[in-house]
């Protein structure tokens, strides 16, 4: 009896598994066939910076462009990056002073060069920018090539980048595949130490990206890092980044750190819509901006106060505020 029991029960057990194994099976091949989807879709209007609500006047102030003209280059990259796209001031070959560089990671399948209004407005407020045409971001090694490149780059004396770059300013940031790929390259990359601080936006939560291949190890995230999504749609919510989710994977992180999620904000929307905050933050961390600062530490964080945004968290440590 005892034994017919235990054979019953094992027969339940394995169909209980190979049942949650195709349920898993399932949820990422919807994922991926919704990643490529959102793929073809156009990334950040070329109008954001001027369509974007915005609900605090330090958000207001870095959506709009900074106030340097910008020039554009590219540069051979080897397969699967095919190309570097960088975005620069123009000032940059006359000027006397360093540049903080900033790299971005793509989204699944959308490649740099259609994230042009984003880079540029990076790029106007004092920033080189850098991403790649790499379709799979999510493991960050994209990450350690443009990196090294660009530090090749700011040696190279027939470059015009050479000795312009300040290399104790470097950021990262990216959506989606990307944003997993931004934590992996800040935790698990070659060149995770050279990264001063980090932005994830709506970055593929730990499950999903593990089973897909994009690991991270977010106990290891040692650079002040924001992480923003959205809180509309089944796929931004349900699937890219649940919010119990969201939280538990911000509470594992021990350093510096800030969240918020975007009221009405769908998973493309967040590519650009909490622009503002992005430019604020990698402007106080990368350039030492004391008003910018503000959205994010002192005694009443705009962030905090922005009703556009709900579900935010600033937790810095006593004395470890960047910079």
């Amino acid at each position: 009896m005892v034994g017919a029991l235990a054979k019953r029960a094992a027969r339940i057990t394995g169909k209980t598994l190979k049942f949650a194994a195709v349920a898993v099976l399932a949820l990422i091949a919807l994922l991926a066939v919704l990643l490529v989807f959102l793929a073809l879709r156009p990334a950040a209007p070329n109008n954001y910076a001027e369509t974007v609500k915005t609900g605090g006047e330090i958000e207001k102030k870095y959506l709009k462009a900074g106030g340097a003209k910008v020039k554009h280059a590219e540069e051979p990259a080897p397969e699967p990056l095919k190309k570097f796209e960088i975005y620069y001031p123009a000032e940059l070959p006359e000027g006397g002073g360093k540049y903080p560089l900033v790299l971005f990671l793509n989204g699944t399948g959308i490649p740099g060069s259609k994230y042009k209004a984003l880079f540029r407005h990076l790029a106007s407020w004092g920033f080189v920018v850098a991403g790649n045409e790499e379709a799979s971001t999510g493991t960050g090694a994209g990450a350690d090539l443009t990196l090294q490149r660009l530090l090749e780059l700011n040696k190279d004396p027939d470059s015009v980048f050479c000795g312009k770059l300040d290399t104790e300013n470097i950021g990262i940031s990216g959506h989606s595949q990307g944003g997993a790929g931004v934590l992996a390259a800040v935790t698990t990359g070659e060149c995770r130490a050279l990264y001063k601080t980090a932005v994830a936006l709506s970055p593929t939560h730990e499950e999903t990206a593990r089973a897909l291949g994009w690991n991270y190890e977010l106990e290891r995230v040692s650079a002040p890092l924001l992480m923003f999504a959205g809180t509309e749609g089944d796929f931004e919510t349900q699937l890219v980044l649940p919010f119990e989710k969201m939280t538990e994977m911000y509470g594992k992180i021990p350093a510096p750190k800030a969240m918020a999620r975007r009221a009405g904000a769908e998973h493309g929307d967040m590519l650009y819509s909490a622009d503002g905050y992005v430019t604020a933050w990698l402007m106080w961390q990368l350039k030492g901006d004391a008003e910018a600062a503000k959205a994010f530490s002192g005694e009443s964080p705009e962030l905090l106060r922005n009703a556009l945004y709900q579900d935010q968290q600033i937790n810095f440590e006593s004395g470890s505020d960047r910079p």
